[in-house]
């Protein structure tokens, strides 16, 4: 009689996603994106270990992930976090990660600007996700751009590289007003964007914010037919939230993202097939989702390369591997820690983001813009 395999190794794995608050519907879909993943993990006989996860809400408060990050590299001994969407969030936990030698795998999208040798990028970069959008506008037509967003360092850099982007190519930014984030009082904010009459609008807002006014502008183009001749773009918009603001308030809206449920690819489709098999066939997925369902398996593959979890051996180990995601073929760049993604362009259409546009191979992260040249955005394009 054989004897019983020996017992997998357990490694406590960090989670700090904020499933309340003002963005807890993109909280929600992250955390069901990683614990999906941790499942498959733990069930996979060819892995020598199951990773535990310990999970904490900070309910978006800034000193809950401080507090909560703290007691979950030096109580619970995790040396692996995963989480963070807004990067106010980031920001906060970054300097604790660092100090502790730990590893923040980080799966949102954001702005760019940093790269630490403790952090594994996942979401976009501003060339994956920003410029694709800026690009493909300034191609259609004279832009005149109002932009909205939620007052923190997301939206600050937001406008920074559209203006650096789009008044060289001879467009304009007509205004850019950020409101406090979970802000709900937008009604100032929509009557001059009335007044302004801009041909572009762009969206960055995040969360409660973002919601009112996606629904405001909708009554507003009710009473002011003109509004709905105005091109609508969001680089924070995903499909858990169309669902919940209604299809009617978005319709029209242009979206970038690195991934969106259309994609048609056979990875995708198992990927959404096993994500409602687990949460239900009423779940919506968003980007954010399928990037922390990425990032556990991107760390249980590390893991397994190197033979162990010591953040030195996992990092070498990621930098070597190479996935086929529902996103596309991903890999994490050695030059800055951040991933190489395929840039999509979906249009919502009766309650769905419809992809109508990818790169045509993946990207080379580009945090800093070290490699664009901003005053030449559209050289590869012509307008149409």
């Amino acid at each position: 009689m054989s004897a019983p395999p020996p017992p997998k190794r357990v490694i406590p794995i960090g989670i700090l996603y904020s499933v309340s608050g003002d963005y807890a519907v993109i909280g929600r879909e992250m955390l069901n994106g990683i614990l999906l993943a941790i499942e498959e993990i733990n069930a996979n006989p060819d892995y020598p270990f199951t990773l535990a996860p310990v999970v904490r809400d900070p309910g978006g408060s800034l000193d809950k992930y401080y507090d909560y990050c703290h007691d979950l590299l030096y109580r619970h001994g995790v040396r692996h976090v995963i989480g963070c969407y807004t990067s106010a969030a980031r920001k906060t936990i970054l300097p604790l990660i660092e100090a502790a030698n730990a590893l923040l795998w980080h799966s949102a999208r954001y702005e760019g600007f940093e790269s630490s040798n403790s952090v594994i990028y996942l979401g976009a970069a501003p060339n994956q996700h920003v410029l694709p959008l800026l690009n493909w506008l300034l191609q259609q037509q004279d832009v005149e751009m109002y932009h909205v967003g939620s007052n923190y360092v997301w939206s600050w850099e937001m406008d920074r590289i559209t203006r650096e982007a789009v008044i060289p190519a001879g467009g304009k930014v007509l205004a850019s007003k950020l409101l406090p984030l979970g802000e709900e009082n937008v009604d100032e904010l929509i009557a001059d964007i009335i007044a302004q009459r801009p041909k572009v609008l762009l969206n960055t807002m995040v969360g409660r914010s973002a919601y009112s006014f996606y629904r405001a502008w909708h009554r507003a183009s009710q009473q002011q037919p003109w509004l709905n001749d105005v091109l609508k773009s969001s680089l924070t918009l995903c499909e858990p939230e169309v669902d919940m603001i209604g299809a009617e308030a978005l319709e029209g809206y242009l979206v970038s993202a690195s991934w969106f449920q259309s994609i048609d690819s056979a990875a995708n489709r198992d990927f959404l097939r096993c994500y409602r098999q687990r949460f239900g066939e009423g779940v919506s997925p968003s980007v954010d989702s399928q990037t922390a369902w990425l990032a556990g398996h991107l760390l249980a593959r590390a893991i397994n390369r190197h033979g162990d979890a010591d953040v030195e051996g996992v990092r070498a180990a990621v930098l070597k591997d190479e996935m086929d995601s529902p996103a596309g073929p991903i890999r994490v760049d050695a030059d800055n820690n951040h991933c190489w993604l395929t840039p999509h362009l979906a249009r919502c259409h009766e309650g769905k983001l419809e992809c109508f546009w990818q790169a045509p191979q993946p990207v080379k992260p580009d945090p800093w813009l070290a490699w664009v040249d901003l005053d030449n955005l559209t050289q590869d394009g012509e307008r149409t």
